[in-house]
């Protein structure tokens, strides 16, 4: 019902025009009266002019390319995989996809994850450069900056987690496998034809806090913790600050489309052994604190009872 109807002296004057109803064509003004030049073709009822297409496209692009930077640093980015050393879980030109989201609420790499992280120095050498010229070398330092490129100048390495902070890890060769905290590993995922460790032994090693052991899925092909043992005193472990994310998807081709679970070897009743009594301990260290300012207490009101009773006496 139109503003004006209401609040007016009740009926029509004789020979006034008729109030305009609610569907009346002409509009209202805000005092009541007819816009000038009302009507369906009056000024008023104009379509607003809608943006031009050129002119909305760079302002998509450049919200498309502020998402995709986001994404790539706090969800997921894309990375390829350059080498057989993961074979055959994953095969060289796949492209996975990994988690970068779950390390910023303080999540740690597990035993069984297959993780990429830095070159913790050392690992892959000296690579020789590649010019692609300066407009192939341009685009490929803006793709990569957000993520739908892999950088030329970072250089990062995929491997499985083994063994994490405190863990013991060994393997004595031949086709012995792989010992973790004195659990023998079941690995189906090595590579056909490959051993656990048998053309590198090592261990037994204990893993310091905060770091990895990282192993190759095709352990005859993969220069991971075992063949940097000598680099420094950590003995071929990997700092957890290295790691960039858990690889969980291969994306690419879509014809290798899956996931990349934890195997269930790494489930196995007392493989964790080493982080199972870290609760108790954190327990008792928290229980006896308290036990201590309890029994005070208790000492307390009793001698507060005691002066009570001679001052009665």
């Amino acid at each position: 019902m139109s503003q004006g109807v209401h609040g007016q002296a009740g009926a029509r004057r004789e020979g006034a025009p008729a109030v305009p109803g609610p569907d009346a064509r002409h509009t209202e003004g805000v005092d009541g009266a007819k816009e000038e030049g009302g009507g369906r073709g009056g000024r008023g009822s104009e379509p607003k002019k809608q943006r031009s297409l050129w002119k909305e496209l760079p302002i998509l692009i450049v919200v498309a390319l502020v998402l995709a930077l986001l994404i790539k640093t706090f969800l997921v980015q894309a990375f390829s995989i350059p080498s057989e050393s993961m074979q055959n879980t994953l095969q060289r030109g796949d492209r996975v996809l990994v988690d970068k989201l779950t390390p910023w609420f303080g999540s740690k790499p597990e035993r069984g994850e297959v993780v990429v992280f830095h070159d913790p120095g050392g690992w892959l050498g000296e690579s020789p450069a590649t010019d692609n010229g300066p407009v192939a070398g341009g685009i490929q330092k803006v793709l990569s900056f957000i993520g739908l490129m892999p950088s030329a100048e970072e250089k990062d390495l995929i491997k499985r987690v083994i063994a994490v902070g405190g863990d013991t890890v060994e393997c004595k060769g031949n086709n012995d496998p792989v010992v973790v905290n004195g659990k023998p590993l079941n690995e189906p995922y090595i590579f056909p034809g490959n051993t656990p460790c048998g053309d590198k032994p090592f261990g037994p090693i204990k893993v310091p806090k905060g770091r990895i052991w990282v192993m190759g899925d095709h352990r005859q092909d993969s220069l991971d913790s075992r063949y940097h043992q000598d680099l420094d005193r950590f003995q071929g472990t990997v700092s957890e600050d290295e790691v960039v994310g858990r690889a969980i998807v291969v994306a690419w081709p879509l014809n290798r489309w899956s996931t990349l679970p934890v195997p269930s070897t790494f489930d196995q009743k007392g493989l964790g052994a080493a982080g199972a009594a870290a609760p108790p301990a954190l327990g008792l260290a928290g229980a006896v604190p308290l036990v201590l300012w309890r029994r005070r207490r208790l000492l307390n009101q009793a001698g507060e009872s005691a002066k009570a009773s001679r001052r009665a006496d």
